[in-house]
């Protein structure tokens, strides 16, 4: 038997078991799920008799045999992304829908041509051939028998422990240059995975200090058992965090290992579950701080392991890797390769005062990446005084998470003062959460009074001294870039030292005044100082639901306070009322963290922030507009993500243009509800920059675009019901970067393109356009225009006639044709 035959089969059995919860709770692929359960219950039979027939198959036949096997393989994988596709993004499901169509042709068409139906038939007479050799074969398995006799294994024993051998010892290749170092993270992993054998079904954990790599290990853990057959496909990786959304997490945990969404409430893990999918899964849990949390999330389900990350230890001691810090060569080999890009000391360079450096780290790898790369580029004296620092700096309490503090405390004294402020700011957000880079740089160029270009600069700064992490983004740096889906992270001993450094001195007189986790109320001790002003420029509130009562104690006076940031998790949420003593207040920042849109009271607060410039609403119901409303006449920005639109910019004689008069940037993602925009936006003379994008039910666009004669950028990607661009928009007289990727029922651009003189940019990835566009070869600031393969041809006379046009055929972001590799 072929390897393929075997795989045909048992891929054959998981695909059908995956069809079924499609069409059990799926609605939206339910006919073609029901179709192809039919089409491979069908073929099962004669799949399983060439699967047990134990005949070798002649090479075309596994060939053959081979590319059913491929298509059922790629089935699965379609099968998976469906039941994990989220129900909000609707471009997601109306691809995999058409995936799910192509593979039901594929299979179809396989079964017209009755190649199994040949292979079965040469199967029989294979077997028949064959019988004569049987004796033989009975001959070789008995000597066979005798020789592993001689060697003390058992045969079954024996291929299990070269299995285990294997994997131990496998060759393991970082991704990531910065921690190719040692055989540290080679010997956590064996000895984690050994764990993993084990403990078939059961908890394992991986404890250690803060910055000492339990994530990194975790990580790589997660990767190397996604390609191997124990847990193939089968791994959940979630951050739970000092202030976990346990409900979420459980619901989350609960769909991955049963398969089935949607559950409310979800069962008690303490039962035998007896449903759902038997193969072997793997959830990761990092970053769990108390037992409690830990007891939530666990559960007793049948071939499913739980890996718990922690600074305590929270599992039973032989089921508890310790992470420790590096050797001393190891430590010295991440160090050099952080300060000088190579593993070594240089040539030349003072080897002490380098080890002495290093070993003031203790061993950390945070501490080491940190310190070397805030002395990259340095010369030596400046060494000197950076390792009198360290040395300085080392407290009474010997805690290796306090000496870390303090090391990269004294790392921080190389940054610009800016620079350091910037760091400090990230204090604000909450932990292991993704920080829209949007948010970030709005912050400094209010606070900072920074140019963009240079908060930018910043940002990357902070990135290549290792003081956050930057999401690698295509688009991130280029220009018209947009940074309202694009994020960074933190680990969470920066932030804690972030908060460490912030969190000095009485409260009242602190620069920032920040919460350091998610809690029901504010701190007890805010509330004991309210009988005098509080100096704080920054305020970050993280909590649960707030209603009248939560905030009755917190009569708090900001007068300097220009920006506010509130974080929670609820379905309603009423304003803290010290909002309107906040007469400075430039940035508000509202980002509900709960599964379903807030909403929110009091808005009439609002009427006070005459100085407010920008504004962030996520996962909220948006208030309506009424010609009442109180002018927001400073409000330069404007994002509304993920929220529920209710018909807010639809009032009759409501004028948007008066509410916001100064608006630049108006930014509206993920809305779903959004299906038209009111005519007087087209009113805001000011706008600069508009972004209607993931709104699945904008069906058009006001037909006075042309007013908008200050409007440079203007994207519209993924907003899959648009099916025209008003000729209006060719009127516009400074606009320099048009994006329509995605929209996918865009079946052209307006005739009259070739007015838009200033025009310098397009991306438009993924609409299916035919014809040409003669006007286009007017397009004289033209410079690049980014889109499918198959439609690059429509701009052939156009790169003729524009010098230096760029013409960039882009890899597609869902391929519909996939199935075809």
């Amino acid at each position: 038997m072929a390897i393929t035959d075997f795989f045909a089969g048992e891929i054959a059995t998981e695909l059908l078991k995956q069809l079924f919860m499609i069409s059990a709770k799926a609605w939206k692929y339910k006919s073609v799920a029901e179709r192809l359960i039919d089409l491979i219950e069908d073929i099962q039979p004669t799949i399983k008799e060439i699967q047990y027939s134990g005949v070798e198959l002649p090479p075309h036949r596994q060939a053959q045999i081979g590319m059913l096997s491929n298509t059922l393989e790629k089935g699965k994988k379609l099968t998976e992304k469906v039941l994990s596709a989220r129900r909000w993004n609707v471009y997601r499901q109306l691809t995999l829908a058409r995936k799910m169509e192509k593979l039901e042709k594929d299979i179809s068409n396989f079964l017209k041509n009755q190649i199994l139906t040949h292979i079965l038939a040469d199967v029989h007479l294979l077997r028949a051939n064959s019988d004569v050799r049987f004796d033989r074969v009975d001959r070789s398995l008995e000597m066979m028998t005798e020789h592993l006799g001689s060697m003390k294994i058992g045969g079954g024993g024996m291929i299990r422990e070269a299995m285990k051998i294997a994997e131990a010892t496998m060759e393991i290749e970082m991704g990531n240059e910065e921690e190719k170092f040692g055989v540290g993270l080679e010997i956590g992993k064996r000895k984690v995975k050994k764990m993993m054998f084990s403990a078939e079904r059961g908890l394992i954990g991986i404890s250690g200090m803060g910055g000492v790599g339990k994530t990194t290990l975790a990580r790589e853990l997660e990767r190397d058992v996604e390609v191997q057959c124990h847990f193939e496909n089968k791994v959940l990786f979630l951050t739970v965090s000092q202030s976990p959304m346990l409900e979420e997490l459980r619901a989350h945990i609960w769909a991955f290992v049963s398969g089935y969404e949607g559950v409310n409430p979800v069962p008690n893990w303490n039962l035998q579950y007896e449903g759902g999918v038997k193969t072997q899964k793997l959830v990761i849990l990092d970053d769990v701080w108390t037992r409690e949390a830990l007891d939530c999330l666990t559960f007793n389900i049948p071939g499913c392991t739980t890996l718990v990350v922690s600074r305590s230890k929270l599992t039973e001691p032989k089921a508890t890797y310790d992470v420790e810090v590096l050797r001393e060569d190891e430590a010295l080999s991440l160090f050099c390769l952080c300060a000088f890009g190579q593993k070594t000391i240089p040539p030349g360079f003072d080897k002490s005062m380098v080890e002495q450096v290093a070993g003031e780290c203790k061993g950390l790898p945070l501490a080491l990446k940190v310190t070397g790369a805030s002395l990259k580029d340095r010369p030596e004296m400046y060494w000197k005084g950076a390792l009198q620092r360290l040395q300085k700096g080392e407290p009474a309490d010997e805690s290796h998470e306090t000496r870390l503090l303090h090391q990269m405390e004294a790392s921080l004294e190389n940054l610009d003062p800016t620079t350091r402020e910037c760091f400090l700011d990230l204090g604000a957000f909450p932990e292991d959460r993704k920080i829209p880079v949007d948010v970030l740089i709005n912050m400094w160029i209010e606070i900072h009074d920074l140019e963009e270009a240079i908060a930018f600069a910043t940002l990357v700064d902070l990135s290549h001294k290792n003081l956050l992490t930057l999401g690698k983004d295509p688009r991130l740096g280029s220009s018209y870039a947009s940074y309202y889906d694009v994020f960074v992270t933190q680990h969470d001993v920066l932030r804690d030292l972030a908060l460490h450094l912030s969190n000095k001195g009485k409260v009242n007189i602190r620069k920032r005044l920040l919460m350091p986790k998610r809690e029901k109320a504010l701190p007890k001790e805010w509330g004991r100082n309210i009988d005098e002003p509080y100096r704080a420029q920054i305020v970050s509130i993280h909590t649960e639901e707030m209603d009248e009562m939560g905030w009755s104690d917190f009569e708090m006076d900001f007068p300097k306070a220009e920006i506010l940031i509130l974080n929670f998790s609820s379905d309603k949420y009423v304003l803290p009322p010290f909002i309107t003593k906040m007469s400075k207040l430039r940035v508000l920042v509202i980002i509900n963290n709960g599964m379903s849109p807030a909403v929110l009271h009091d808005f009439s607060i609002f009427a006070n922030l005459s100085y407010l410039r920008t504004l962030w609403l996520e996962r909220v119901h948006v208030p309506e507009l009424y010609n009442t409303t109180v002018p927001l006449k400073k409000l330069h920005k404007m994002s509304l993500i993920l929220c529920k639109i209710n018909n807010s910019f639809d009032q009759t004689g409501v004028d948007i243009s008066n509410l916001f008069p100064k608006l630049a940037d108006l930014t509206i993602d993920h809305c779903d509800d959004l299906v038209s925009l009111p005519s007087s936006i087209c009113g805001m003379t000011s706008l600069n920059s508009l972004s209607i994008t993931n709104c699945p039910r904008l069906s058009e666009l006001p037909k006075n675009l042309s007013k908008l004669q200050a409007l440079e950028i203007l994207r519209l990607y993924a907003c899959l019901e648009l099916k025209a661009l008003p000729v209006e928009i060719c009127e516009l007289p400074k606009l320099k970067y048009l994006d329509i990727s995605q929209c996918v029922n865009l079946s052209c651009l307006p005739e009259e393109i070739g007015k838009l003189r200033t025009l310098e940019k397009i991306d438009m990835r993924e609409c299916f356009f035919s014809d040409r566009l003669s006007s286009a070869v007017s397009l004289e600031s033209l410079r690049h225009v980014i889109c499918d393969k198959d439609v690059a041809f429509i701009w052939e006379e156009v790169e003729k006639a524009v010098p230096g046009l760029k013409i960039e055929a882009a890899e597609k972001c869902f391929s519909l044709d996939w199935l075809d590799e």
